[in-house]
């Protein structure tokens, strides 16, 4: 199922030329290889596309839930997906889960009054929300291909 994923990746970055598709898929490249070594977390990349593939698996039908849940659908796990690859080697992957609405939550855990949580939905809007001790953030950022610094910037503070 991993390899679902995987052939995700010929969708380009929006450019439209020959050469923007070749550079959309040499970057791609570089990534994957540097998240191929031990030291840029290889392991935690692949465990979370694992996790969305058993999100698909286990959440892609109406009432998944038994409460009536929205199914899970393939533009969100892709949205998903798009926004892990942007994350930075070597940063901190999230635990995956599901939502009601189905969309797909992304959780960076460091206890109970130090975590963030983004929820991606398939039009790529992230809906976030972090505690920071007594600090609350929340918001929402479109995705165009990057992690938006606000939400890198919660998530490091999360981690530290």
């Amino acid at each position: 199922m991993i390899l679902e994923l995987s052939s995700y990746a010929v969708i380009s970055s929006g450019g439209g030329s020959d050469a923007a598709h070749f550079v959309d898929r040499k970057a791609r490249e570089a990534k994957h290889a540097l998240r191929g070594t031990h030291t840029f977390g290889r392991h935690a990349f692949y465990e979370a596309l694992k996790d969305l593939v058993s999100i698909k698996e286990q959440c892609g039908v109406a009432g998944w839930d038994g409460y009536g849940a929205e199914p899970v659908r393939d533009k969100t796990v892709w949205s998903a997906y798009r926004f892990l690859e942007a994350f930075p080697p070597g940063f901190p992957i999230p635990t995956v889960g599901a939502e009601p609405d189905g969309d797909i939550t992304l959780e960076w855990y460091r206890s109970l009054h130090r975590t963030v949580s983004v929820s991606v939905s398939p039009d790529y809007n992230l809906h976030y929300s972090a505690l920071l001790g007594p600090n609350k953030h929340y918001g929402t950022e479109a995705f165009f291909g990057e992690v938006p610094a606000s939400i890198l910037d919660l998530i490091r503070r999360v981690q530290s």
